[in-house]
């Protein structure tokens, strides 16, 4: 294993609407890092961005040769902007990490001691989420509990995207094209020594949020749908279980109409069973769906993303 002492670090940031807290960004990202790393690289990447958010970073870029930027032809997401990143980078141990400030800055140094012992992944535990709606909070905790309730791997609780990967890892995860990203899922699947650390999160440090109530639905879905068959096989018992008690209803019904009295067709009973068989056949079929859209977008074999420009 190579050395983990003269080492380059690279720092991907992905960013999407953030020209109110990039300067802030890179202030803290870089006076941390140059104080403790010798060798090192902070890859911005402009997902995108309606604002001036790529104006800013390229006047950050041309006062200091540390800082690359990586401009995507449109926004891509969340995700890929950090696949885009990671593609780029080329240290020794890579740190992802979001431009919002909610997750501090001053962890890294932490993370880096951890990866020195042996670590080849040291992922943020969310000790705390200040700033966060309790809604907001509780729809998290929910998510990882039923994702790790359903997927093959286990995914650790309350993380998200910021950690530090070795090379070999993020050499792992450029080998896995797949579209429909769930980085933390990826890198859980990936193996190696994995281990957390604990932190605070902050408020955001200015702007808003760029996960709204749909984009975290399609996030959880992506992350479930990625790492699991069991939706299919739960849908596979319901249907075993509602075709038993169909069964057990046809009887029931030709026993009360031979050897019942007063005969009365039940219009209600009959709706009734109608309506909540069609629901779940949609709702089945929808989720054979889900699916089978992720086969169509994978068979395209198209690009994950493409660069506007580089700096």
């Amino acid at each position: 294993m190579k050395s983990r002492e003269n080492f380059l670090l690279s720092v991907v940031v992905p960013c999407f609407n953030e020209a109110e807290v990039i300067g802030e960004t890179h202030r803290r990202l870089f006076s941390l890092i140059s104080k403790n790393i010798e060798k090192f690289e902070i890859i911005f990447i402009d997902d995108g961005s309606t604002d001036e958010t790529l104006e800013k970073l390229e006047a950050i870029a041309d006062k200091n040769g540390n800082i690359k930027i990586l401009a995507l032809s449109r926004n891509f997401g969340h995700q890929i902007a950090i696949t885009a990143g990671i593609d780029a980078a080329i240290g020794d141990a890579v740190v992802v990490i979001d431009a919002d400030l909610q997750d501090p800055p001053e962890v890294i140094p932490e993370m880096i001691d951890a990866w020195k012992r042996g670590a080849d992944v040291v992922y943020g535990v969310r000790a705390s989420r200040d700033g966060e709606t309790s809604f907001k909070v509780a729809t998290a905790k929910f998510f990882y509990r039923v994702i790790g309730a359903l997927s093959e791997i286990k995914i650790p609780y309350d993380t998200g995207d910021f950690r530090l990967m070795d090379r070999r890892v993020v050499e792992a995860l450029k080998k896995m094209p797949e579209r429909d990203r769930f980085i933390r899922g990826m890198i859980s699947w990936v193996g190696y020594q994995q281990e957390p650390v604990f932190y605070n999160r902050e408020k955001r440090y200015a702007g808003e949020t760029k996960y709204p109530i749909n984009k975290m639905l399609k996030f959880a879905i992506d992350g479930i749908l990625s790492f699991s068959t069991k939706p299919l096989q739960i849908a596979t018992l319901i249907g075993i279980s509602i075709s038993f008690l169909s069964f057990v209803g046809i009887v029931y019904a030709l026993i009360l109409r031979l050897f019942g009295e007063g005969w009365v067709p039940g219009w209600t009973l009959l709706f009734i069973a109608v309506s909540f068989l069609g629901g779940i056949q949609l709702i089945f079929l929808g989720l054979i769906g889900e699916y089978i859209g992720r086969i169509y977008g994978e068979g395209k074999k198209r690009p994950l993303y493409f660069l506007k420009k580089s700096k």
